[in-house]
């Protein structure tokens, strides 16, 4: 009969020590970015908060939803190269020429949108333009450098680039708030500033070996890359599709509840916070069963989390409608959203966990166009749910709950039919995966 203390000693051993560091970096990352959205939020008044929270969601749609997929992409085609013990110099100047040509595209894109952007979104303040085109450089250097790093196997350093971005972040917001600023547009300059900052701190101590290579050809870099970059733009766009849709779809007899929705909807994305600091707790564990050859161990690792992301999701959405309002007051100044509108907004946050759960699943089995193609039909069932209901609090948060629902129901039905799948694949897969695939509250 087996020793359990042994066993739990021999999974222990079998951690790698930057899975520990990842996992300390998403919890980090998790309360930082919460605190760095409450202190912004409490800074602001008005128009300007509703501005700051609609750039908030247009920075991460955009962001990690065009430059994630690349750093996938680069950490996955970096490790393969380790293993053949080549080089991946090329392979990562190659990377850099693509996030070059993609940022300039999306700066210019943005440049040009600027006045349609400046009255429907940021609501005049025209620093918000400046804020997202640097974000957007300092995302792109941002993911690369995260992509090297997880091919070269430097967890530790990935993780500590996470939880110090996340934390100049904050430490940034905290400073502008003491010194008493409202505009919006320098808190939202934080999130480009912060990348910058951490980057050096962590390469300096990093330095990445890049060794040379044999030359990188286009197709290495964009096996998975097309449906990576439609799976992860349509995730972001049905994450944050009632804070888009709260700004796009109100009128001026609206304007006390698009500033009070700014605070609501982050209240009711703790159970996203939970995910992520549950998440960060499971990965090591998760991990552990990789290194100790546990490979079949992947379906029992997947209905664990399942489990506890549906318990989550569930004490989410009662803890909204009990006690939400009571913590909203207590964390935003002027909250004022309804504990059944609430737990509406929470159960959508709750859903959407659910389908992400199953989607990092997805991935880890290789099915990258499925997961596309969930949040694709996700974003559509949203947006149509949006234009036939009216109020709009409630278009907006049921438009989030039955877009969540949908993807989550197609990339359901895919793993009941990708069961055996999963009895033949490596649970080190679905750790990959969560480490490759934060998200941002």
């Amino acid at each position: 009969m087996p020793n359990p203390i042994r066993k739990l000693r021999h999974l222990g051993e079998a951690i790698p020590t930057g899975t520990v560091s990842v996992g300390a970096g998403l919890i980090i990352s998790a309360v930082t970015a919460y605190a760095f959205v409450v202190v912004a939020l409490n800074a602001l008044d008005g128009t300007a908060k509703a501005a700051f929270s609609a750039f908030w969601a247009v920075v991460f749609v955009i962001g990690p939803g065009f430059f994630l997929p690349l750093e996938q992409e680069v950490a996955r085609a970096l490790a393969h190269r380790e293993a053949q013990g080549e080089g991946g110099r090329p392979l990562v100047v190659r990377a850099i020429r693509m996030g070059a040509i993609l940022t300039t595209v999306l700066v210019a894109a943005v440049l040009i949108a600027t006045p349609w952007l400046s009255t429907e979104i940021y609501h005049g303040d025209n620093l918000f333009a400046l804020s997202l085109s640097l974000s957007l450089v300092s995302f792109c250097m941002l993911h690369l450098t995260r992509g090297v790093l997880a091919g070269e196997g430097r967890f530790r350093s990935y993780g500590e680039l996470i939880a110090i971005d996340s934390s100049v972040r904050v430490m940034l917001a905290i400073g502008l708030a003491l010194a008493g600023v409202h505009t919006a547009g320098l808190y939202a300059l934080c999130l480009g500033l912060s990348p910058l900052v951490a980057l050096p701190i962590v390469l300096l101590r990093a330095r990445p070996e890049l060794r040379p290579g044999p030359e990188a050809p286009l197709s290495e870099l964009s096996v998975n890359l097309g449906w990576l970059l439609a799976a992860s733009v349509l995730l972001q766009l049905v994450s944050y599709a009632p804070l888009l849709g709260v700004n796009l779809l109100s009128t001026a007899a609206d304007g006390d509840i698009v500033t009070g929705f700014a605070s609501a909807f982050f209240v009711a994305r703790v159970p996203i916070l939970a995910f992520q600091a549950v998440q960060g707790t499971l990965l090591p564990k998760l991990a552990g069963l990789a290194g100790a050859g546990e490979h079949d161990e992947f379906r029992r690792g997947f209905n664990r989390l399942m489990a506890v992301v549906v318990g989550i999701a569930i004490l989410g959405t009662l803890g909204a409608f009990v006690a939400g309002p009571f913590v909203g007051k207590i964390l935003f100044k002027d909250f004022t959203m309804s504990a059944a509108s609430l737990a509406l907004l929470a159960a959508g946050s709750g859903v959407f966990i659910v389908a992400l759960t199953m989607a990092q699943a997805l991935v880890a089995l290789g099915d990258h166009r499925i997961t596309a193609v969930a949040w694709g039909f996700g974003s559509i069932a949203s947006l149509v749910v949006m234009a036939v209901v009216t109020g709009l609090e409630l278009r907006v948060d049921l438009g989030f709950l039955v877009g969540s629902a949908v993807a989550g129901v197609i990339m359901g039905i895919a793993l009941r039919v990708e069961q055996r799948k999963m009895a033949t694949t490596g649970i080190g897969a679905l750790v990959d995966a969560i480490e490759h695939e934060p998200i941002e509250i």
